[in-house]
C-alpha cells in the first residue's frame, strides 16, 4: 500500500475495526487474567496510546523509546494515523460504538460483564483467527507490533488509571477544547 492510499484506508471503518481487534487480542494475550478489555474507557485510552506512540512513551514509564515494536522511525508515527478528539474524560473517538458493535455483531468480539466496567470485550475464536491473518498482512505488522507494546506496558491498567496517567504526563492535552482533534 502506498502512502498516498494510506489516508483513504485509515478513514474506512474496516481499518478501525481491525485496529481495535488487534488491540483487544494483544491485551488478552499479554494479560490472560482477566483475559478481556474492561470497558470502553480502557479501550479508548489504550487506543489513544496506540495511535500516538510518541505520547505513549511519555505516559507509560515502562515503555521505552528504543522498543522496536513501536516503529518510531516509521513515517506514520510523525502524525497520528487517525486523530482522536478531546472529550470530558480525555481522548475519545466517536466511532467506538459502531466499531465495537460491528465486531460483536460479526462475532469477532464477545461482550461480557464479568469485569469492573459495564462491559468487557474479548476475542472469539473467529476474532483470534482474523487477528492472526491481520498480523501476517504487511499493512498491519507495525500496528500489531505497537498493540503488543502498548498491551504489555498498560493492558493491565483500568480506564480510570490510564486517564489519570494521561492527564498527569500529558497536561498539554488540556489546551484542546472539548471535541477538538488532538494533534
Amino acid at each position: 500500500m502506498t502512502v498516498a492510499h494510506l489516508s483513504l484506508f485509515q478513514r474506512d471503518r474496516d481499518y478501525h475495526e481491525v485496529r481495535v481487534l488487534l488491540l483487544v487480542n494483544a491485551v488478552v494475550r499479554a494479560h490472560p487474567d482477566p483475559g478481556h478489555v474492561d470497558g470502553l474507557t480502557q479501550l479508548a485510552k489504550l487506543d489513544f496510546l496506540l495511535r500516538y506512540p510518541k505520547l505513549a512513551i511519555r505516559t507509560l514509564t515502562t515503555l521505552r523509546s528504543d522498543d522496536p515494536r513501536l516503529h518510531l522511525s516509521s513515517p506514520d508515527v510523525q502524525t497520528p494515523e487517525s486523530p482522536m478528539r478531546r472529550h470530558r474524560y480525555g481522548p475519545w473517538d466517536e466511532r467506538y460504538y459502531t466499531v465495537v458493535g460491528a465486531l460483536i455483531s460479526r462475532r469477532l468480539l464477545k461482550r461480557g460483564d464479568g469485569g469492573r466496567a459495564r462491559i468487557t470485550l474479548a476475542p472469539t475464536s473467529a476474532g483470534v483467527s482474523t487477528n492472526e491473518q491481520a498480523i501476517n498482512a504487511p499493512p498491519w505488522r507495525h500496528v500489531a507490533d505497537r498493540c503488543s507494546a502498548i498491551a504489555d506496558a498498560a493492558g493491565n491498567l483500568n480506564g480510570n488509571r490510564l486517564s489519570l496517567l494521561i492527564r498527569e504526563h500529558l497536561p498539554e492535552i488540556d489546551i484542546y477544547g472539548i471535541g477538538e482533534e488532538i494533534r
